[in-house]
């Protein structure tokens, strides 16, 4: 395992977790677009809670690498639902958004495959 790999990875994994307690809490930044983009309240908590599991599934990655990759496709998948849940609702200024959590965790990915 590299250094490159294991800091990418805390940091899309702070990240991450960073998105799911903004959730959490309700933070306003995110659930006024939430809400604008007809995501139904009842399911914040769950989108919270697959964002906070696929933090900690990054971060377990680096002890038990197959846990890592489970959580690095979960993580994909659910960002990839995310933006194409912002093209649904037309607000295409906020495509970049679910972008800047994919990234890093596919980032984090493709280290983990070179190390």
């Amino acid at each position: 395992m590299s250094t490159a790999h294991t800091v990418v990875t805390v940091l899309a994994a702070l990240w991450v977790g960073f998105s799911a307690v903004s959730v959490f809490i309700h933070a306003k930044w995110v659930v006024e677009p939430l809400a604008e983009y007809g995501v139904a309240r009842r399911w914040w908590p769950w989108l919270g809670t697959a964002k906070a599991a696929g933090a900690l599934g990054l971060l377990a990655g680096l002890v038990v690498p197959v846990i890592g990759v489970a959580a690095t496709i979960g993580l994909a998948v659910y960002f990839t639902g995310a933006l194409v849940t912002v093209a649904r609702a037309r607000s295409y200024g906020h495509l970049p958004f679910p972008l800047l959590y994919l990234a890093p965790v596919v980032g984090a990915f493709v280290l983990g495959l070179a190390a």
